[in-house]
């Protein structure tokens, strides 16, 4: 269950920093996906522990 839950957090992370980071051009469409990324297996995974049981 935590795996499944950081993979569809860090792909909405991910594209949420795509999309913010689309003014910026290519570059930093992918620097923001990147920290989107992290932060979405960062929540995640707290997410998962926390409703863990």
């Amino acid at each position: 269950m935590k795996t499944l839950l950081v993979l569809v957090t860090s792909t909405l992370g991910s594209a949420v920093g795509w999309w913010l980071g689309t003014p910026g051009g290519l570059f930093g469409s992918f620097v923001l996906s990147v920290v989107g990324l992290g932060v979405g297996i960062w929540y995640g995974a707290r997410l998962a522990e926390r409703f863990a049981p």
